[in-house]
C-alpha cells in the first residue's frame, strides 16, 4: 500500500470530488501546497481503446505555447555533427555516439536523427525504444531539417504516447508557471490528444482526465473540455 505524506493527504481533502472545467482545475491545483522543488504539471488520460490493437495506438506531439519549463537535452545522430552542434544540439555524432549509448550513457532527453543515419541508429533500438527515446518520423525526430527539429524540441514541443494499460500523460508545464500560462498549455495538450484519436475508435474515446503535479493528488477535469459525448 502506498504511504501518502501529510501534505498530500491535506491536499486531497481540499479537492472537490466533482470534475472541473480546465480553468477551475488549474486554479485548484495551483491552490494546493507546493513541494520544495518546482514540480512538473501533467494531464493524465485513461483512454477507451484497446492497447493490444496497433490500429488503436495513441501517440503524438504538441507544441506548448509557453514551453514545458524543462531544459531539454538533445542528441543528434548525424554524419555532420558540427552542423548539429551549431544548430543547438547538446551532443552529436554517429558511430561514436552509438558506442557511448551501447556503453550505458543515456544523459539526454530527446534523440533526433537524419534519415540516412537511421540505419546505424537501429543498432541501439532495443536500448532507446523502451525508454521512449528512439527517433521516429511520426514525432518529427527523424528529419533532415535538424535545425528546425532542435528548435521545436527545445522550444516546448513534448511527445506523448499511450502505455500498455491505455493510460497516457502529457507534460503541460511547471508549478511556477502563472495560471494563465499553464491553462494555455493545457488547452493545447487537450487539443493535440483529441486530434490523435484513432479513426477506428467509435463512441467514447476518453474515460477520464486529471490534472496533477509531481507531488499532488489529481484534480478531475470534465470530459466536456475535450469531447462531446
Amino acid at each position: 500500500m502506498v504511504k501518502r505524506s501529510k501534505r498530500y493527504k491535506a491536499s486531497a481533502e481540499k479537492l472537490s470530488q466533482k470534475a472541473l472545467t480546465l480553468s477551475d482545475a488549474v486554479d485548484a491545483l495551483q491552490g494546493l501546497p507546493k513541494a520544495r522543488f518546482d514540480e512538473t504539471v501533467e494531464l493524465a488520460f485513461n483512454l477507451n481503446v484497446d492497447p493490444k490493437q496497433s490500429t488503436q495506438m495513441v501517440r503524438g506531439t504538441v507544441r506548448l505555447p509557453n514551453g514545458s519549463g524543462k531544459k531539454v537535452r538533445v542528441v543528434v545522430f548525424t554524419e555532420n555533427p558540427d552542423a548539429a552542434i551549431k544548430a543547438g544540439a547538446d551532443k552529436a555524432g554517429l558511430g561514436d555516439l552509438i558506442k557511448e549509448i551501447e556503453g550505458g550513457w543515456m544523459d539526454f532527453d530527446v534523440a533526433v536523427s537524419t534519415t540516412s543515419a537511421m540505419k546505424e541508429v537501429r543498432k541501439v533500438a532495443r536500448v532507446l525504444g523502451p525508454r521512449g527515446l528512439m527517433p521516429n518520423p511520426k514525432s518529427g525526430t527523424v528529419t533532415d531539417d535538424i535545425e528546425s527539429a532542435i528548435k521545436e524540441v527545445k522550444g516546448g514541443r513534448v511527445e506523448f504516447k499511450m502505455d500498455k494499460t491505455a493510460n497516457m500523460s502529457v507534460v503541460v508545464g511547471k508549478r511556477s508557471f502563472a495560471n494563465d500560462k499553464l491553462l494555455e498549455n493545457a488547452k493545447a495538450a487537450l487539443a493535440a490528444v483529441a486530434a490523435a484519436r484513432p479513426e477506428v475508435v467509435k463512441g467514447k474515446f476518453i474515460n477520464s482526465i486529471t490534472l496533477n503535479s509531481t507531488m499532488s493528488p489529481g484534480v478531475k477535469v470534465a470530459l466536456s473540455e475535450i469531447v462531446s459525448e
